[in-house]
């Protein structure tokens, strides 16, 4: 499926990978960089006031949620456990192509990310582990409890069986007491489902758009 993408510049400099076989892109084009630090950083992750973050995400993609969140957990010295899953993992080369190493004062880093072993546990710092697995989410069994879920899959339009009420009943399940999951998406379906499984769903000021959401276990 990869070999059918391209490398997009969006608005604010940073790129993008557009998958020519869904017709999407991984980020908004009107600014990959800024739209994560809205959505999954500044409405996620600067969220928790916890000094050990378990976070969990649902599509690694470009790595671009992975590589903020280490940067935020460097800079606040917090420690983060970082688990993502992927059931398309983009080539080497593609990853080589963005431009997202200027944005880490550890240049390596994001290239760490791709090029490090599949569902094995890695220390890139002393704040940061980092696992990530090769895996249909909707195949997915839990192992672990989350206090941050980073729902970053592609479109309900393109997956709608990722966006489904069985799926957020297993991440409500997966997710401690007062943790929440934060995604892009604003579809009322979405609200729908994130509230039939048991979650608090709170509309935020979206990125270039309407709104975005947040869901809280309480």
């Amino acid at each position: 499926m990869m070999n059918k993408s391209e490398i997009l510049t969006t608005e604010d400099g940073s790129f993008t990978i557009k998958n020519n076989l869904f017709d999407e892109t991984y980020h908004s084009v009107n600014g990959a960089y800024a739209e994560s630090m809205h959505v999954f950083i500044n409405s996620g992750f600067l969220h928790l006031q916890a000094t050990t973050i378990n976070v969990f995400e649902v599509g690694f993609g470009t790595g671009l949620n992975a590589l903020l969140t280490f940067i935020e957990a460097q800079k606040l010295k917090k420690k983060v456990n970082y688990v993502c899953i992927e059931k398309f993992p983009i080539d080497i080369k593609q990853a080589k192509s963005l431009n997202y190493d200027k944005l880490s004062e550890d240049k390596s880093a994001f290239l760490k990310l791709h090029t490090l072993e599949w569902n094995k546990k890695h220390y890139l710092s002393d704040y940061f582990e980092f696992s990530k697995i090769c895996q249909d989410f909707t195949l997915y069994s839990f192992i672990q409890q989350f206090d941050l879920v980073y729902f970053d899959a592609f479109s309900y339009e393109t997956q709608p069986e990722m966006w489904s009420l069985e799926i957020f009943e297993k991440i409500y399940k997966s997710i401690n007491k007062n943790g929440i999951i934060v995604t892009y998406s604003s579809k009322g379906i979405v609200k729908q489902n994130l509230r039939a499984a048991g979650f608090f769903v709170k509309r935020l000021k979206g990125f270039k758009k309407r709104h975005i959401l947040r869901a809280e276990k309480f």
